[in-house]
This record gives C-alpha cells, structure tokens and sequence, in this order.
C-alpha cells in the first residue's frame, strides 16, 4: 500500500468523516507531523495498540566495500525503528502471504 491507497482507504472508512480527499491529506500529514515531533522531542512516540517509534543508534563498525573487498569505517549513526503492538502483530498473522 503506498501513501494513495492509503487515502484512498480513509475516505472509506465510515467512522472518518472527511469532506475530501484534501482533508484526509492533511490529516495524514499532521499524523505524520505529530510523529516527527515526537521523535525530535523525546526520542520515540508510542501508540497503543499500534506500535512505537524511536530513534536507534548505530556503533560504529568495519565494512567492506563489495566491489573491491576493501575494508571500510562505517560512521555511527541513528535511524528510526519501529516495534510492531500485539494489535498490529494479530493483523499480521492474519495477512495473506504473498510469497
């Protein structure tokens, strides 16, 4: 599902009454504008039921460049990870596999 389908699933949902699909726009950019927030201030922003966001930090560690075999420093670094709820693990168990 990319961001479209995603709207698209908004707008159909009964209990979300949006005038249009600008309005659902917006409400999945502030959505993700809150989650942006979030890790900016405190580090990670959790949501019950769904998951939670937070920021992970890398060592820094040796590599090696696959096309010369050369060992390589790879920089420290942070990313953000994600912790999937029980609530979204039941829906994952349930979904289709499409392997």
């Amino acid at each position: 599902m990319n961001k479209q389908e995603l709207l698209e699933t908004m707008l159909k949902d009964k209990n979300a009454k949006f005038e249009s699909k600008a309005a659902a726009e917006r409400a999945l950019k502030a959505v993700i504008a809150g989650i942006e927030e979030g890790i900016k201030k405190d580090g990670s922003v959790q949501l019950i039921g769904f998951g939670t966001f937070c920021v992970k930090t890398r060592s820094a560690r040796k590599g090696r460049n696959p096309l010369t075999g050369e060992e390589i420093k790879i920089k420290a670094s942070k990313s953000i990870g994600f912790k999937a709820g029980a609530a979204l693990k039941a829906v994952a168990a349930k979904a289709k596999n499409k392997k």
